[in-house]
């Protein structure tokens, strides 16, 4: 039996981001300014969203994601079946699909890339966690490949669609995860990396011949640019008069303070609300302090999200209702538990033994209560929102020391589990980022003890059962609120800025950029 799979709405997505009129039009190049550099150039190994907007556009993957319905589409895969228990996927490929090598894509390409997942390592933990439970990757025929799984697994057809899975050649799954870091992979996506120098840029050319693109893609073949050109540029407000300027046509990461220089003129503001778990502190839930759970209760309702939001973020921001953002599927609106109560707060530490002392911090047993929060500069409002949680937090008693890290050190910082707190957020068009993030069987980053959060993971991932999965989900989002086991504070708006002569600048449907369609004129 086969079902089909339908998601919920992720919001709006699409669209063109120029004003003027006029038929597409080839050739040109695209200068985009990012913020940071993730150091890594393999699309499977990279979750940092200012680095996956260049190297997204070097893969394909198997399926695509509608971006206004949620709907998952043909890409590489013209047609699949899902058995009725979500055990089994089986995908039809697209005959005549090359990579940038010559080589052709086949079952046993898409088996090698998936068999190799595992050994990715530090970097790859959102392509393992798409892949964990997998029994087995089968060539039917040359292209016909089928994945099984030890028990139902739901969320399998939406990770066809990410850029965590998208499919790379032979020669790159046989290279090391270190050197497809460094020298980057070949794929059979619409462009190809023609150089990357760390830190500082990243190209991207146009590749020839190709004919295989999305289902949701409004050009058939090739690309409309002929080069894409990604400089790392960290000041916003740097980014900001390259922009008005004219040195570049689009940037990322637009802050609060640069939103009335850029409004109007040559310029249009794009924006979109990133599915997955919203930006917020991630407990160490294994510190001794944290290890109480009227602690982290106190640090989720010393945070104002309504000021944080308001005060620092993009116009249109929301404060958190959820660990989960409203664009993603399965949302559940928390914005009850989720309220600012400094007083509140206060009384649960004052029940934990924490008393204020002379000068306005708490201390226990001679132990002061201080939080280290390690951040990474990968948003122009990491640094602010910070700050405001700091003061937030000081006013209860708790101190807040900001530790900043390179963009690079995420991932191994998440690993060694050396830090109290980390900000962050994680983008998926799809709950089970819950699971990736939260369950004890897994990565297990924030240290939480085994409960039966790990239940209700466990089986929204394993039910094919639409109504039965959002209840889950449903109880694993309140159990995180509840237990303050992560601290929920705004949602990731993407904000990009986007020169009137650049069209087609299109959000997929986790907010990143598909840049297939775009074309300047």
């Amino acid at each position: 039996m086969t079902t089909s799979v339908l998601l919920a709405a992720c919001g709006s997505g699409g669209g063109d981001a120029g004003s003027g009129t006029g038929q597409p039009r080839s050739g040109g190049t695209l200068t985009f300014a990012v913020g940071s550099d993730a150091g890594c150039v393999d699309p499977q190994q990279v979750a940092s969203n200012e680095t996956i907007y260049s190297v997204r556009q070097i893969v394909d993957s198997l399926t695509d994601q509608d971006p206004r319905t949620g709907k998952i589409a043909p890409w590489l895969a013209k047609s699949w079946d899902v058995s009725s228990d979500a055990t089994t996927f089986t995908f039809h490929l697209r005959p005549g699909v090359t990579f940038s090598d010559g080589s052709k894509l086949t079952a046993q390409v898409v088996k090698d890339n998936f068999d190799a997942v595992p050994k990715l390592g530090a970097l790859g933990t959102l392509a393992e966690g798409y892949l964990s439970g997998v029994k087995s990757t089968t060539v039917v025929d040359p292209l016909t490949v089928r994945v099984t799984f030890n028990r139902p697994n739901a969320q399998f057809l939406q990770a066809t669609s990410t850029h965590s899975l998208g499919i790379e050649s032979s020669a790159s799954v046989t290279k090391t995860p270190q050197q497809k870091c460094s020298d980057g992979v070949i794929g059979s996506g619409p462009f190809v990396l023609k150089q990357y120098v760390q830190n500082r840029s990243l190209t991207l050319a146009k590749r020839t011949g190709y004919a295989w693109g999305s289902s949701l893609w409004t050009k058939k073949g090739e690309a409309y640019l002929d080069k894409l050109v990604f400089k790392v540029v960290p000041e916003a407000g740097v980014r900001a008069g390259s922009l008005q300027s004219g040195q570049v046509d689009a940037i990322s990461s637009v802050g609060k303070a640069n939103e009335a220089a850029l409004k109007g003129g040559q310029v249009i503001l794009r924006r979109r609300a990133n599915p997955g778990i919203v930006f917020g502190l991630g407990l160490n839930n294994s510190r001794t302090a944290l290890k109480d759970a009227r602690v982290r209760q106190a640090i989720l309702y010393a945070i104002d999200r309504q000021q944080i939001a308001d005060t620092v973020f993009p116009t249109g921001t929301q404060p958190a209702t959820s660990v989960l953002a409203h664009t993603t599927p399965d949302y559940t609106s928390l914005a009850s538990g989720l309220a600012f109560d400094a007083a509140k707060a206060k009384s649960l530490l004052d029940s934990t033994g924490w008393k204020t002392g002379s000068d306005g911090l708490r201390t226990k047993g001679g132990k002061k209560l201080s939080l280290t929060v390690t951040w990474f500069p990968n948003a122009a409002t990491n640094q602010p929102a910070l700050e405001l949680v700091q003061q937030q937090l000081k006013a209860v008693g708790v101190e807040v020391v900001l530790k900043q890290l390179q963009v690079t050190q995420f991932a191994p910082t998440l690993q060694s589990g050396d830090f109290d707190a980390v900000w962050g957020n994680v983008t998926r068009a799809d709950p089970d980022i819950l699971r990736s993030s939260f369950s004890t069987k897994l990565a297990n980053f924030y240290h939480l003890p085994a409960s039966s959060l790990d239940t209700s993971l466990s089986e929204q991932a394993a039910t094919a059962d639409a109504a039965k999965r959002k209840q889950l989900v449903d109880q694993a989002q309140q159990s995180i609120v509840q237990n303050a086991s992560y601290v929920p504070v705004v949602e990731l708006e993407t904000q990009l800025g986007v020169a009137t002569k650049v069209h087609d600048l299109n959000f997929d449907a986790s907010s990143r950029l598909q840049l297939h369609d775009t074309w300047i004129g």
